[in-house]
């Protein structure tokens, strides 16, 4: 977990970013001020004239970071260790305003695989939630799983459903996040 103190920075280059938590795009321009509030999952939260944005990692040099590198994976993945890998890819994505990944937090309640016809490639279906059912951010983060999944070996597919049934409060979270957030 990022516990690092909030870090001022300089927006280099106009960006398009999200707002938090109803997900509409905000142009910053080069020459505004952000605070760093959360560096976890390959994506920036900032805090911008009192707005919380989410800054994707590809454009981490808009603030003057280096994009986050993901972790190589061997191509040579045989079918008892993808479900793994989904789950270790699950971890690494964060609701940008809970320093806690989505798995932690209970948001994933399904991770199927199933195999793509005439192929060795497989199908993810991952069910997930969010904290809170009109969270904008939803589309954001869904998206996020889409992209970290698709890049794994053997994946070929993915579908991620939003689900709201059960809906989701905090006995969903693991101990350890639990304790992260100081519940």
């Amino acid at each position: 977990m990022n516990r690092r103190p909030r870090e001022d920075v300089l927006v280099r280059r106009t960006v398009v970013v999200e707002a938090i938590p109803s997900g509409a795009p905000i142009e910053l321009q080069a020459g505004q001020l952000a605070q760093i509030t959360q560096a976890l999952g390959g994506s920036f939260t900032l805090l911008v004239e009192g707005q919380l944005t989410r800054l994707k990692g590809a454009d981490a040099d808009a603030i003057g970071k280096t994009p986050p590198q993901i972790a190589p994976v061997s191509a040579e993945v045989h079918d008892g260790d993808v479900e793994p890998l989904v789950w270790d890819t699950l971890r690494t994505c964060y609701d940008p305003e809970i320093p806690v990944n989505i798995v932690d937090l209970g948001l994933v309640y399904r991770c199927a695989l199933e195999p793509l016809e005439d192929s060795d490639k497989l199908r993810v279906v991952i069910d997930m939630t969010l904290t809170a059912p009109g969270c904008g951010m939803g589309e954001a983060i869904a998206d996020e799983v889409c992209d970290k999944v698709l890049a794994l070996p053997r994946v070929g597919e993915i579908t991620v459903n939003m689900v709201f049934t059960p809906p989701w409060d905090r006995s969903m979270m693991s101990e350890a996040a639990q304790l992260a957030l100081g519940l």
